[in-house]
């Protein structure tokens, strides 16, 4: 059976430990901060503190798509190496890195006209990207070939949902999620927004809940309702330099919904950057999104 390699991109926010153990490699966003030119990733909880910082002190975060070139290279390192690729890409409404990979792994059918490439759109971010991209790798592993392995990424894709809060509406409203009168009457009201990825990969208002432990149990509900069969699910908790938070949640789904396994997480600093500190998110199989 011909081999082949999982490539991913870093807003899966997956660490190079979990990467590493789904033998999987990645090609990472830029991430650039004012008056350093270092690209960030977020691999370490002592890095991502210190990203965390900056973010609460406001500084002017800003990210890039990976663009061709560098998709290009990343592909182009595996198929040379003699194996096929699946590429399992950033929500494609989001950012321009999916496309960027389409347009790279066109160029490359070309030059290797006998390596299979596959890209998959997930529609997905952050650890409900990470989570697709773990289940997926872990059928790979079971010895899964290329295309029964992309046909799992894209039946589950459209179910892998995504709930989350913020604290902080100073970045939804820079990031014109909010408008700036919605972000002074919530600030003022304690009013916290509850937001979804929805089928077509944007980020959407779903709702909203009367202070912190309110909202957290907001998400805590919205898997009560919709996931399937919690007890067999790995179900994934990206938290925005919150870890009492991610803690609660965890013990919450634990007791409340009867999760198989939860594995907590930073948000990267692509997605923090947009989202803030103190965001807290919740990622899970689910009848739809």
């Amino acid at each position: 059976m011909q081999t082949f390699q999982i490539l991913t991109d870093s807003a899966c926010d997956l660490t190079q430990e979990q990467l590493d153990r789904l033998q999987i490699q990645r090609v990472n966003l830029e991430v650039n901060i004012p008056g350093s030119d270092q690209h960030l990733v977020g691999d370490g909880d002592e890095e991502m503190k210190a990203f965390y910082a900056r973010l609460r002190n406001q500084e002017n975060v800003t990210t890039n798509a990976v663009n061709v070139g560098q998709m290009r290279d990343a592909m182009e390192a595996i198929l040379a190496a003699g194996d096929d690729l699946l590429y399992i890409g950033f929500d494609s409404a989001l950012s321009s890195t999916y496309q960027n990979g389409v347009i790279a792994a066109g160029e490359l059918r070309e030059k290797y006209p006998q390596r299979r490439i596959e890209t998959v759109d997930t529609l997905c971010a952050s650890l409900g990207f990470g989570l697709l991209v773990t289940l997926t790798a872990e059928k790979r592993l079971e010895g899964w070939d290329l295309e029964q392995t992309k046909g799992f990424a894209e039946e589950n894709a459209p179910k892998m949902c995504h709930w989350f809060t913020v604290n902080d509406l100073f970045f939804l409203k820079r990031g014109g999620r909010v408008s700036s009168a919605t972000a002074v009457v919530g600030t003022l009201l304690n009013i916290k927004p509850i937001l979804h990825c929805d089928a077509v990969g944007h980020l959407t208002p779903a709702g909203k809940a009367r202070g912190r432990k309110a909202a957290l149990q907001t998400l805590v509900d919205k898997m009560k309702q919709g996931a399937i069969d919690p007890a067999s699910q790995h179900v994934m908790i990206c938290h925005g330099d919150c870890m009492d938070d991610a803690q609660w949640l965890k013990q919450q789904l634990l007791e409340q919904v009867g999760v198989k396994k939860v594995t907590i997480g930073y948000i990267g600093p692509v997605i923090a950057s947009h989202a803030g500190p103190d965001t807290i998110s919740v990622f899970y199989l689910g009848n739809n999104r």
